[in-house]
């Protein structure tokens, strides 16, 4: 009888052969990953909120004049543009609301209003940065105006053929608004500036990202147009007094 063979597996040269298997550890991350993130921008915001707020003074604004109008003009027109001492009142001290800040820097208003009667035209014009807060300062200086007309200048929800219609059918003493709209109501000549004594900028204020008003480049460049429609000549003539709040 025949022995029965039993067969035998020969491995093949294509079977894959069992590897021995490797825990690789991770690499473990740098303590400062910061230095390959680029770094952020600094924003106005970041800056004002490290700082403590400050007064504004006439400097400031004069530095702001000539860093603005550096681009535009000559050296010998830049020194035409710097502004006397004598036109710019007393800056507030971030003690004064606003009534008081006003009164202080305009003791004779009850007889100043009294002998006013130009229509077109304010005694006293406040420029700020938005229509929320020229409220805001229209209800805090009701000490101040007592019996003074006041009229809002902004553009949110008034129209600007409404302000010259109103300027032009009554007496008007005060003015709160934004430079924006006080600067098409000039162009459009619905407002006089010749009859102005006083301009204040709500300089020293901030909204809700921290911002003064100087601040905000729209308007920064609006003040700016502002002041050369008429409000720097008369600054130099010393017939109009700039004050900063």
């Amino acid at each position: 009888m025949q022995q029965e063979t039993v067969p035998v597996l020969v491995p093949s040269e294509k079977t894959k052969q069992p590897k021995e298997c490797f825990f690789i550890q991770p690499k473990e991350r740098k303590e400062n990953t910061t230095k390959t993130r680029k770094r952020r921008k600094k924003k106005i915001t970041d800056v004002l909120a490290k700082s403590e707020p400050k007064p504004g003074l006439p400097e400031d604004l004069q530095k702001l004049m000539k860093d603005y109008y550096s681009s535009r003009r000559s050296v010998i027109e830049l020194e035409e543009l710097n502004l006397p001492d004598s036109c710019f009142l007393k800056a507030n001290d971030l003690t004064h609301s606003l009534s008081s800040y006003l009164k202080e820097i305009c003791p004779k208003w009850v007889k100043l209003r009294k002998n006013h009667s130009e229509k077109k035209s304010v005694l006293m014009l406040i420029i700020c940065s938005s229509a929320i807060r020229a409220l805001e300062l229209i209800r805090s200086m009701t000490a101040f105006r007592g019996d003074g007309k006041v009229i809002k200048l902004f553009a949110k929800h008034i129209k600007v053929q409404a302000q010259v219609k109103l300027l032009e059918k009554r007496v008007v003493h005060l003015g709160v608004g934004t430079p924006g709209r006080i600067k098409e109501l000039v162009k459009q000549g619905g407002l006089n500036l010749n009859p102005l004594k006083f301009l204040v900028f709500d300089w020293n204020w901030r909204d809700q990202k921290l911002r003064r008003m100087m601040d905000i480049p729209e308007i920064r460049k609006e003040v700016f147009e502002l002041l050369e429609m008429g409000v720097l000549s008369l600054c130099k003539s010393e017939s109009l007094k700039l004050g900063l709040f």
